[in-house]
């Protein structure tokens, strides 16, 4: 499973022989979900990171990955935009990294008419085109290069809406920010040596990362000040704040009501219930109720995700990183700030592993204390009961998938839906997830299955088993509410198999991000599957300990609807998930592009008051 609060990144690289004749391109095979697509291998030998660095090694690995990828564009239907603008990007920088500029700039348009995000249809391949239109006319180095990408820039952006563009612009600068070689090539080498070590090859899940390296170290990270600057300049010239549409729906329930208290879980990485007092459900004893499985789906005792004694020692130094993190997404200046870009630009290739992890960590720790200050947040009757589940931080996968883990992961999640159940819980939020995708790619990673094919028939077994005991313990919850965040990824979690979020049942509700003006999130999956939208952009709540920080996710967009729906139980609690979905999504506005449906509190807890 997977924390959504940050943005995965994942290429796909696919491949079929090209035919090209009209009759058969009425006659393609139809690719109706990501795990329809084909899968390959590529064979490699030696260090990767010779590979991403040397010209003469990496032509043959590109060459065979481009004439794989191309013949999957050309051979197969394949109607999911997000796929094929992987594709196509994959197609774009092979073409950069090539010199052939002009056919980079026509793939990076190609990719812009597949966007559907306002913001994304403006600025889709914003650093490669402008790289592009340079290089046509300077060359691919010297300062005349860098000036005349920077003015490519600035030229781009000044016509565009500042409002629509902000948020993607403040991310292009923290990602230049950011960068640093050792970042670059330390998944290569932590990641996808491992593989290629003890097999000699890798799937077309992993060789396309080291296209994706060669073109970060060879053509972005000599133009990082260059980035930094360019999209500093235009931010410090647009400083108009985004109207906040959301202050003027919400509504805080009133202390002191004949309101009905309500009882919700989030189903997530731990919760510090120190911070939120009588809001937490207690045995009687007056200890929280709780119940907890580690990632190895044991019963554990502990509500918070337990730390290794020298990350506990350095608590303050990790969330401090979380600060910066959050500072950097919001174009902050600050010591947290600076600390975290001098950390990752700076980075030792021996430090990349434990730096790394030990962010994953610390945001695991963090996330279900964060989630659950929204949801519980302006509603005195809310009353938590805590169900701790555990997010693997680490490169190497620990545990690896096995029929045995998912049997496991599986019961754990009946326990915990049995524990919903006996507590009388009414909602449940649960941001996070997983996809049929990642557990072959684990796969690979363990040297499990010999074959392509073997790990893709493994995954999908172990994916129907965890798949069908979440969907059968849900179905077998009908009093219960779960809303489930869709996703960070930009895609559509149908056709990736995302669950918890791409569920059909009358009782689950799944939720997309935007941010304080109701502009979608970069970020946010959508889709079928999304029925309404709410704030997840930069949404300040607690860290365990107390500090209040803003995060951006789905995971934050989730508990707002979660929020929402404990408080219409509290005005009405008659009301049954059913009429929870049908109450939160009636009263929503669809926005006139048909693309968000922005919830609305204040209409919502209307039209709930019983007549």
């Amino acid at each position: 499973m997977k924390l959504l609060s940050y943005k995965p990144w994942r290429v796909v690289a696919l491949a079929l022989l090209c035919v090209g004749s009209a009759a058969w391109a009425q006659t393609k095979p139809r690719i109706e979900k990501a795990a329809d697509l084909p899968r390959f291998t590529y064979k490699v030998d030696g260090p990767l990171e010779d590979i991403v660095r040397s010209a003469e090694r990496f032509a043959p690995l590109a060459a065979a990955v481009r004439r794989d990828t191309e013949s999957v564009v050309a051979g197969y239907d394949i109607p999911d935009k997000a796929t094929r603008r992987d594709l196509l990007t994959q197609l774009a920088v092979l073409d950069f990294l090539d010199g052939r500029y002009d056919a980079a700039l026509a793939r990076a348009e190609e990719v812009r008419a597949l966007q559907d995000k306002p913001a994304d249809q403006m600025l889709s391949g914003l650093r490669l085109r402008m790289m592009a239109q340079a290089a046509k006319a300077q060359g691919r180095e010297g300062e005349a290069y860098r000036r005349a990408v920077a003015d490519n820039i600035a030229r781009e952006l000044a016509p565009l809406p500042f409002a629509t563009i902000a948020n993607d612009v403040r991310e292009l600068k923290a990602s230049a920010e950011r960068t640093g070689e050792a970042l670059i090539l330390g998944r290569v080498r932590e990641v996808m040596q491992p593989i290629a070590t003890r097999t000699g090859e890798l799937s077309s899940e992993f060789a396309p990362g080291l296209v994706f390296a060669r073109y970060a170290l060879l053509a972005s990270l000599p133009l990082k000040q260059t980035f930094i600057a360019a999209f500093g300049t235009y931010l410090d010239a647009h400083r108009i704040v985004k109207q906040d549409i959301w202050a003027a729906r919400d509504v805080a329930l009133p202390p002191g009501e004949k309101f009905t208290p309500v009882r919700i879980s989030v189903w997530d990485g731990g919760v510090d219930t120190a911070l939120f007092g009588k809001q937490v459900l207690r045995d009687k004893s007056g200890k929280p109720l709780f119940i907890a499985f580690d990632k190895y789906s044991r019963p554990s005792k502990s509500m918070l995700l337990p730390l290794p004694k020298d990350v506990q020692a350095r608590l303050p130094q990790m969330t401090a990183r979380t600060k910066g993190f959050s500072d950097m997404e919001s174009n902050i200046d600050s010591p947290e700030a600076d600390e975290v870009k001098k950390l990752l630009s700076n980075l030792a290739p021996g430090d990349y592993r434990k730096v790394i992890e030990e962010l994953g960590l610390i945001g695991g720790f963090e996330h279900g204390t964060h989630v659950s200050g929204i949801a519980l947040a302006g509603n005195p009757y809310a009353q938590l009961a805590v169900a701790r589940l555990e997010f693997d931080y680490k490169l190497q996968p620990d545990p690896c998938p096995s029929k045995t883990g998912a049997l496991k992961d599986a019961a754990a999640a009946k326990a915990t839906v049995d524990f919903f159940k006996a507590q009388k819980v009414r909602v449940v939020n649960m941001s996070w997830g997983g996809d049929v995708a990642g557990i072959e790619n684990a796969l690979e990673q363990c040297g499990i299955g010999k074959t392509p094919e073997a790990r893709k028939a493994l995954a999908r077994e172990y994916y129907e088993i965890q798949k069908k005991a979440l969907t059968e313990a849900f179905a077998g919850a009908p009093e219960i509410l779960f809303v489930a965040a869709a996703g960070n990824s930009n895609n559509d979690p149908g056709f990736v198999e995302d669950v918890p979020a791409a569920i059909v049942l009358p009782n689950l509700l799944t939720v997309g991000a935007v941010d304080l003006a109701g502009d979608e999130a970069s970020f946010t999956s959508y889709g079928s599957m999304v029925k309404v939208h709410a704030n997840g952009y930069q949404v300040e709540s607690y860290l365990p300990g107390g500090q209040r920080v803003a995060l951006s996710g789905t995971s934050m967009a989730a508990p707002q609807v979660t929020n929402l729906a404990a408080k219409l139980l509290a005005v009405n609690p008659k009301l049954k998930p059913e009429d929870l979905v049908r109450i939160i999504v009636d009263t929503a506005e669809r926005t006139p592009d048909g693309r968000r449906n922005l919830m609305n509190p204040k209409k919502a807890l209307e039209a709930a008051r019983p007549h």
